[in-house]
């Protein structure tokens, strides 16, 4: 599974907005990975923020 599709998991599992850090916390990736994953996630749409650097699956 790729970093991208451990992160869109993990927000949907968790059922909150997160941050990278916590993201980091729960799916065990370097935090690298997950700002790379985030970063893609959000340029296809598939994520929002609710608030300032915390993020969602797109409903």
């Amino acid at each position: 599974m790729s970093a991208k599709d451990t992160v869109l998991e993990v927000m949907q599992k968790e059922c909150t907005p997160l941050n990278a850090g916590r993201i980091t916390e729960i799916s065990g990736l370097d935090r690298k990975e997950v700002d790379k994953a985030l970063k893609a996630l959000k340029d296809e749409e598939l994520i929002v923020s609710p608030k300032r650097c915390y993020w969602e699956p797109k409903k």
